[in-house]
């Protein structure tokens, strides 16, 4: 329920931001261009507050917090006095309607280029990609990739931690090679040429570098217990933090993950753990759980280890002063606006699913553990749904940002406007396929929680 509760505020919290930042780009620009702004409005429905300024616009927070809206003077469905007619959205020229239009968008990047740069200044710590295991006869393993290798670049982009490496193995999808470039303490950075021709995965399943066969590095477990979840089979046996587990059954134990498979085989098992704590040697009873899994069913008991501490220089913070966080921040900014042109390239050529597609249930994930990790994190994730909104809305559909701005185009080259009837049937069809677009996305996100 605590999660549930906190994805959901993270969520409205995040929307909030979004949308005010977008619907605030289309309201400035227009009182730029002289259009007057009738009500601007955060979420839809009843508005539950609100306030009119000097200048006759309304600002209100409605009941529904999923969206937002600038409602501008319009001929078209207002009765506007003679006086005000010049005021009107409609009457303007069409590159004034044009910039009223793509402000919104446009301040996306702009606020997601802003979060980046507080983030870089706060500073974000991170881990160099340092590969932990390739898996035998893997893409990876093919190529030359092994154990303890960084992989300092991906193609022509310098890859500083894992969330670069992931940013850049997805822009490779549907491509034949992939150059990654390696460096070990022995030997200097070399490039290797990833066969990718046959490269597939399961984003349900798998992440990018599993489905490559690479699995980053992490410090082992030790056999200290960290963490006993609340009601599950080691808290009922009375384990406690700190207690190091010696053995099972009789069995020297020497390594968690042999830990791990044993009890994984033994779902509902009566089994004694051995645990030294401070200093004294306790026999404890046990049942271990059992867990659905798609195979079957495996055991568990609740517990979760400390782990060895990380080696000196793998974990750092990226933090950088006022001048070199601004290049930094517009830096990703642009690379996660061409990633996502990139993608949905990818979806309509067939290389990306569209199981791909996510949904408000997982944004809401996202926004709640981004902001469980701290502020930086969330930052981030402002930043990463900034641009994706931005992007979404330049789509050249009827009912986005981008249909209008395909209207006026076409009014700009032809000397005309679009007739209205045209314009109708259009924004049906682009309503038809955002329906679509999101009951795809809402489906998938239903399907990852089961």
């Amino acid at each position: 329920m605590f999660e549930f509760l906190r994805n959901a505020g993270a969520f409205i919290i995040a929307l909030g931001i979004l949308v005010a930042v977008h619907e605030w780009g289309h309201y400035y620009v227009a009182r730029l261009c002289g259009v007057h702004v009738r009500r601007f409005s955060i979420g839809f429905g009843k508005p539950i507050w609100s306030k009119v300024d000097k200048h006759g616009t309304e600002f209100a927070l409605a009941a529904i917090p999923l969206g937002g809206y600038v409602r501008m003077l319009d001929e078209r469905i207002d009765e506007v006095p003679p006086e005000m007619a010049s005021q009107a959205f409609n009457t303007q020229s069409v590159g004034k309607r044009m910039a009223i239009i793509a402000a919104g968008p446009g301040v996306n990047f702009v606020f997601a280029a802003i979060a980046l740069y507080a983030m870089f200044l706060i500073g974000i710590t991170t881990i160099k990609p340092v590969i932990g295991e390739v898996s035998a006869d893997s893409i990876a393993a093919q190529s030359g990739l092994s154990a303890n290798m960084e992989i300092v670049a991906v193609g022509s982009r310098q890859t500083e931690d894992w969330e670069a490496v992931n940013l850049e193995l997805m822009s490779y999808i549907g491509q034949e090679a992939m150059p990654v470039t390696v460096a070990s303490a022995e030997d200097s950075p070399q490039q290797r040429i990833l066969d990718i021709s046959q490269w597939n995965f399961d984003p349900d399943s798998e992440s990018p570098l599993q489905s490559l066969g690479i699995t980053p590095f992490r410090p082992k477990a030790t056999l200290t217990v960290a963490y006993v979840a609340e009601n599950s089979a080691a808290s009922q046996a009375g384990l406690q933090q700190d207690d190091k587990i010696l053995a099972l059954d009789g069995q020297t134990v020497s390594a968690w993950e042999d830990l791990v498979a044993e009890i994984k085989n033994r779902p509902g098992d009566e089994v004694v753990i051995k645990v030294n704590r401070a200093g004294q040697t306790y026999d404890l009873s046990a049942t271990i759980g059992r867990r659905d899994t798609p195979e079957g069913q495996d055991g568990y008991l609740g517990v979760s280890p400390f782990a060895e501490a990380w080696p000196q220089g793998y974990v750092f913070t990226h933090q950088y002063g006022l001048f070199d966080a601004m290049g930094k921040a517009v830096d990703k900014t642009w690379r996660l606006m061409t990633i996502s042109v990139e993608m949905i390239g990818k979806l309509i050529g067939g290389d990306v699913s569209v199981k791909n597609l996510s949904g408000p249930i997982a944004i809401a994930q996202g926004a709640g553990n981004s902001a469980g990790y701290g502020l930086v994190y969330f930052l981030s994730f402002l930043a990463l749904i900034s641009v994706n909104l931005g992007i979404v809305n330049l789509l050249p559909l009827p009912m986005l940002d981008g249909g209008h701005l395909m209207y006026f185009t076409i009014e700009w080259i032809t000397g005309r406007p679009v007739p209205e009837e045209v314009q109708e049937w259009g924004f049906r069809i682009g309503a038809m396929l955002l329906f679509t677009i999101m009951s795809i996305a809402i489906f998938n996100d239903i399907t990852r929680l089961s």
